[in-house]
């Protein structure tokens, strides 16, 4: 099985070998506009998850907010939270914490003082429980914030959803691929699939990587496959195509 790719006019697609896992993002991935989780993404997720296939839910919330959705959903756990600040295999996988919150938090008190003087007041997105990143509200320009934290070793990342201060060099993909090898697999292994910017070393790393049509252009780039659909469908759309053998009509 060839998964669908979106290629230049008067070029073949690539073969590729069947994928052997998924890992996708979650707002605005597997959910619609209003950040509602696609029915139809959770029917797609559990037939694979039935059939043994491995589901990796990767996002920037926090691992009580995953491990609330893996319960739900139906996945055994494994998870990338915090933008790849936090990985974990299974529920009961011990945490892998990366990166340098000390830094995001320094960041974030100069960031904080910057707005006061101005005004404005940043809200925190679940303080006592993160332990990797720092995250808060977009009531504020990214733009400005990465000019006010130019000095500070902190990457800015803007998910679309929250605005989140993390360690140079820690992303999804880079949680992904020792992730991967905690799995006993390789990144090739795993189809993946997102929308916002910060989910686009996700989709590179893996071996055929996906972009839900209301993804931003860099994730886009970044992808294999441009589904023809938005949010959940676009997914539903992309795993069909990845995993057609489990979707056969009847």
């Amino acid at each position: 099985m060839t998964c669908p790719q979106h290629t230049e006019r008067g070029q073949a697609a690539v073969p590729r070998p069947s994928p052997r896992a998924l890992i996708c993002d979650i707002d605005g991935t597997i959910t619609d506009s209003r950040r509602r989780i696609n029915t139809d993404a959770i029917h797609v997720i559990r037939t694979l998850v039935d059939k043994g296939v491995p589901v990796v839910l990767a996002s920037g919330n926090t691992v009580c907010s995953l491990d609330i959705l893996c319960k739900m959903i139906g996945t055994d756990g494994t998870i990338i939270a915090e933008n790849g600040g936090v990985f974990r295999v299974t529920f009961q996988g011990t945490p892998r914490v990366c990166g340098d919150q000390e830094g995001c938090w320094t960041a974030f008190h100069a960031l904080e003082a910057y707005f006061n003087e101005k005004g404005v007041r940043l809200e925190l997105y679940s303080p006592d429980y993160r332990v990797a990143d720092v995250a808060f509200a977009k009531t504020v320009d990214v733009d400005e914030v990465r000019t006010v934290l130019r000095d500070y070793q902190v990457c800015v990342l803007d998910t679309g959803f929250a605005i989140h201060l993390q360690t140079p060099g820690v992303h999804k993909g880079s949680a992904f691929i020792r992730l991967s090898a905690e799995m006993g697999l390789s990144p090739a292994d795993f189809i993946a699939i997102g929308d916002s910017e910060n989910d686009a070393e996700l989709v590179r790393s893996a071996g055929i990587g996906g972009a839900v049509a209301n993804g931003h252009q860099v994730t886009k780039d970044a992808a294999d496959y441009v589904t023809k659909k938005m949010y959940g469908d676009g997914f539903v759309e992309f795993v069909r195509a990845c995993f057609s053998h489990y979707f056969l009509e009847r």
